[in-house]
């Protein structure tokens, strides 16, 4: 089909783009029309709901000038990382599912967010995360993976894969070739992994293998160094990394897209337009630009001027856009769906979802016998601040905390706010508390956070239940800490399924998939 194509029309195509707005602006017309692009990536800035989402989705694919469906994909990977939440059942985080040790529901969340996802005209997921996170300092994916075995990871990737193309969208797996070793987010600057090819091909490198041979539509590269591949140049960039190893090596033949080129990792290193040619000569086959008008046309017209003076391939341009027309003949056959609410947030959905984030929580260690709490008790709750921590979290509201779910059963309970309260006062209700519950968001990273806590399970003589909201690793900063429980995400339904934990309503069953290294030295 590329022969029936201009030029323009193809170099489109290999561009994906974000825009600004609940209803088509301007701006992503302009690129669908003018510049032919054939991809639009959705953010929380352009979704109010399903219903909105879909028509949206429809006005988008109506204004295109010809009978090529464009992509529309989405960052739905569930946990803290989501792009819509109202009215969709929001499935727990990678960590969370790993920690159940069920690879099935990796499978059957995957296929319920897919169906939701092509109900609301979206038909490309950027999911999931197969990084193996074996850095417990990486700010970036953290809970997003699925833990630190590769073989597990690799495993519970491939059954996300099957369950999001089965329910008809692409699944695109990343970040290859590997985020999960690094202590840079690439947001902001660019990363380094340093290890010899062996030890990458045993660990980093496996999942995406097992990606592979589960026929996954899409691959995400980073925007990491590996100099054991290539020196000097991010994957993005590196024709060793995407051509060599992952198309011809691997054997990969479905789409290579990048990670967003305005990411500080790309941007602060290179022009807009030096790093979308490099990225087409490397192999990479869409480049996603998210956010900048000015700089998506900046793109586009220095691809199509790169082909015009010789410095790209129409060869290169010609594969790539082949490799785009293969998954969209085979997932967009039948783009045009009716929107029907009944099909979201089903009951027996969104009682999956429950009985994953139940069976996720994680008791790592009870010396003193504290759990279930006594409900007569005086109980003091601490809560801490839920923030934004990369560029990948949308901006969300936390308005649920555990007192909300554990007041109606526990008549003495207070609970406290690490931003809102004062320390002294902090410290003094904890010292007059019969029983307490503290909740850390990422304390490992939060020097306050973490100094006020440590303050407080002094004076208790560590007899407190502390609950990781988020990342597990806090542990590693508390380690005399006589209770521990990872709950890997702050979304209301884990809050309510530790609130039963912590009651008695339910038994904890979650193993931790990762292994937090023990600093008794703080």
């Amino acid at each position: 089909m590329t022969h029936t194509l201009s030029l323009e029309q193809k170099i489109g195509q290999l561009f994906m783009c974000g825009f600004f707005g609940k209803e088509p602006s301007r701006e992503i017309m302009e690129l669908i029309q003018d510049y032919y692009i054939g991809g639009i990536c959705y953010f929380g800035r352009n979704l109010e709901d399903p219903e909105q989402t879909h028509m949206l989705s429809e006005k988008l694919q109506q204004t295109v000038p010809h009978d090529i469906p464009l992509f529309i994909s989405i960052d739905q990977e569930g946990g803290m990382v989501y792009r819509i939440e109202k009215g969709v059942t929001l499935s727990p985080g990678n960590m969370a599912i790993g920690a159940t040790g069920n690879p099935s529901y990796a499978y059957r969340l995957a296929k319920i967010a897919g169906k939701e996802l092509r109900t609301m005209g979206i038909n490309m997921n950027f999911a999931p995360c197969v990084d193996v996170n074996n850095n417990p300092k990486n700010p970036v994916i953290g809970v997003r993976s699925y833990g630190e075995n590769p073989e597990m990871v690799g495993k519970f990737g491939q059954q996300a894969i099957q369950g999001y193309q089965d329910g008809g969208v692409s699944a695109v797996a990343k970040h290859f070739p590997g985020h999960g070793d690094t202590e840079i987010d690439s947001h902001l600057g660019l990363p380094v992994v340093d290890h010899p090819l062996s030890r990458l091909e045993s660990v980093e490198l496996l999942p995406f293998r097992q990606a592979i041979q589960q026929n996954v539509d899409g691959m995400m590269v980073s925007h990491v160094c590996f100099p054991a591949i290539e020196k000097g140049l991010p994957a993005t960039l590196s024709k060793k990394i995407i051509t060599d190893l992952l198309k011809q090596e691997y054997q990969f033949k479905g789409i290579v897209i990048t990670d967003c080129m305005e990411m500080k990792a790309i941007d602060n290193h290179y022009g807009v337009e030096e790093a979308a040619v490099k990225a087409v000569q490397s192999g990479v086959d869409i480049i996603l630009f998210s956010h900048s008008y000015e700089k998506q046309k900046q793109a586009i017209e220095a691809v199509n001027k790169a082909v015009q003076s010789g410095d790209l391939s129409e060869e290169r341009i010609d594969e790539a856009v082949e490799r785009i027309l293969n998954v969209k003949r085979k997932r967009l056959v039948h783009q045009k769906m009716d929107f029907q609410m009944e099909e979201l947030a089903k009951k027996e959905s969104l009682d999956v979802a429950k009985k994953v984030r139940d069976e996720s929580i994680t008791i790592v260690k009870d010396e003193k016998g504290l759990i279930p709490i006594d409900p007569e008790k005086k109980t003091l709750v601490i809560w801490p601040d839920i923030e934004v921590t990369s560029d990948i979290d949308e901006g969300y509201d936390q308005k649920e905390t555990l007192g909300d779910f554990m007041i109606n059963r526990v008549p003495e309970l207070t609970e406290l706010t690490l931003q809102g309260t004062p320390n002294k006062q902090i410290l003094k209700s904890a010292k007059e508390a019969e029983q307490l519950i503290i909740c850390t968001y990422n304390a490992a990273s939060d020097p306050e956070q973490k100094k006020l806590i440590q303050d407080v399970l002094k004076q208790t003589n560590q007899s407190a239940i502390l609950c990781a909201l988020r990342s597990p690793y806090d542990l590693s900063v508390f380690p005399k800490t006589s209770t521990y429980l990872a709950v890997y995400e702050s979304s209301p339904g884990s809050i309510l399924s530790l609130a039963n934990i912590l009651i008695g309503d339910k038994k904890a069953a979650g193993k931790l998939p990762v292994s937090i290294p023990d600093n008794r030295s703080d």
